[in-house]
C-alpha cells in the first residue's frame, strides 16, 4: 500500500497521461485537469467520444485512437462509463489510472475498483490531480484540506491491487 500522496507523485511522474470526458466546456473538471497538466509539461490527450475538439486541439473517442498510447489515465465521465474505461485501461496495459472525485460522486463506481484489482492497476479513487500537481492553486489546496477532514480522500492506495 502507498499514501494518497506517493500514488499521486507515481501518476505524476508518467509522461504521457490522457484525460477521458474533456467537455467543449472549458469550466469542466476534466478541462481544469487537462489544461493544469499540460502547463506542467505533461503530454495531455483529450478523450470524449462526443467531440473531435477540445481545449484547442484533437480530442480522440476513446483510449486506442491515441497515437503512441498513454501511461496514465484520468477519468472524469458519468460514473455509468468508468468501468468500460478502466477495462479498456486493462486491456491497454495502462496501470495508472485516477478516478476524478471531490465533494459529491464524481466519476467513482464501485465495480471499477474490482475490475482494476483483477487486473493489478493502482487505482486513485478520489480527489484530483489539481490538488497534487504543483503549483497548486489555492482553491484545490482548500478542497485537499476539506476532503482530507471530511474522511473524502483515500489515505491509501493499493499499488499492487492483484497481490492485496
Amino acid at each position: 500500500m502507498a499514501t494518497l500522496a506517493d500514488a499521486a507523485q507515481e501518476f505524476l511522474s508518467q509522461r504521457r497521461i490522457a484525460v477521458v470526458g474533456v467537455s467543449r466546456h472549458p469550466s469542466r473538471p476534466a478541462n481544469l485537469n487537462l489544461r493544469k497538466l499540460r502547463a506542467t509539461g505533461h503530454d495531455v490527450f483529450a478523450v470524449n467520444p462526443a467531440t473531435a475538439l477540445a481545449e484547442g486541439g484533437v480530442c480522440y473517442p476513446h483510449l486506442r485512437a491515441i497515437p503512441g498510447g498513454v501511461d496514465a489515465v484520468l477519468i472524469a465521465t458519468p460514473p455509468a462509463a468508468t468501468p468500460s474505461i478502466v477495462r479498456e485501461c486493462a486491456f491497454l496495459g495502462i496501470r495508472h489510472v485516477w478516478i476524478h472525485r471531490s465533494f459529491g460522486g464524481g466519476s467513482w463506481a464501485p465495480e471499477a475498483e474490482s475490475i482494476a484489482r483483477e487486473h493489478g492497476m493502482v487505482l486513485i479513487p478520489g480527489g484530483c490531480p489539481a490538488m497534487f500537481c504543483a503549483p497548486i492553486d489555492p482553491a484545490h489546496r482548500c478542497f485537499r484540506w476539506i476532503l482530507g477532514l471530511l474522511g473524502k480522500l483515500p489515505q491509501t492506495v493499493g499499488t499492487n491491487l492483484a497481490n492485496d
